[in-house]
């Protein structure tokens, strides 16, 4: 029987990259996105000519009425209990202002999406991992989160963002603390400067800054690098690394001299 993963984001960019990845390794997938469904019908195809089952989720994980109705989905996809949370689902600032600036606005509409939502998401989805492990030791469950090296890399001009992405850091230290006893692993997998539609009005300055060293692999990231890191955690390669970051950044992060 398939395993089936839900991919918060997953029509566009990191996450698509993501159930792309997961897609070829045979995952049965549910999508969210914000879209209507005829909006995303290009990717959905794409991940379903891989062979698997896709079902589409639309909604806002950062309300209670958009988790609800996305878990519904998941949930009868899944015929119970997901097999797969990856959340990946984000939201830059509308306007990036420095922190001496930053709305209220601004920083509940972030916090919203990339950390509330998350950390919500992921109770309601632990709790049903939780039930189907001790109705069936053989259950199979993990949870992924998509943070990004804003959780300890500053922009003073984002600061809602990088705030959003280390508390989210820390949901998986909480998660995988309390899930260990059930053996269900929580990990945190942290994308550098990556390609995608968000990144698309800062290409020329990060062009640059790689061409003169930022990476010590001088190139932009791709949503497949993200990919393969959470497939691969996805089928079971860290069994013992619960709690773990892994830094898919090309060496940004690296102290150098």
């Amino acid at each position: 029987m398939k395993k089936t993963a839900l991919v918060t984001g997953g029509s566009r960019g990191i996450g698509y990259g993501i159930a792309l990845a997961l897609a070829k390794e045979g995952w049965n997938l549910v999508i969210n996105g914000m879209r209507p469904e005829e909006g995303v019908a290009e990717p959905l195809e794409s991940l379903r000519a891989e062979g698997v089952e896709v079902a589409y989720a639309r909604g806002d994980i950062g309300s209670v009425e958009g988790r609800n109705g996305i878990l519904e989905v998941a949930r009868k996809a899944a015929g119970g209990a997901l097999n797969l949370l990856v959340n990946n689902a984000g939201v830059a600032p509308k306007q990036r202002l420095d922190i001496l600036e930053t709305t209220e606005e601004s920083y509940d509409y972030v916090i919203d999406t990339n950390l509330k939502g998350a950390f919500f998401l992921t109770q309601a989805v632990a709790n049903d991992m939780v039930a189907a492990k001790k109705e069936d030791e053989s259950f199979s469950g993990a949870i992924v989160n998509v943070s990004s090296i804003s959780a300890t890399v500053i922009s003073v001009n984002r600061g809602e963002y990088c705030i959003a992405k280390a508390g989210l850091s820390m949901v998986t230290s909480l998660f995988a603390a309390r899930l260990g006893e059930f053996d269900i692993p929580v990990y945190e997998v942290r994308p550098g400067v990556i390609k995608t539609d968000m990144t698309a009005g800062v290409t020329e300055k990060y062009d640059k800054l790689i061409a003169e060293g930022l990476c010590v692999t001088k190139r932009w990231g791709f949503a497949d690098d993200i990919g393969k890191a959470v497939s691969s955690l996805a089928r079971g390669d860290f069994p013992y690394s619960t709690g773990q970051v892994v830094m898919v950044d090309g060496g940004l992060t690296l102290p150098r001299l």
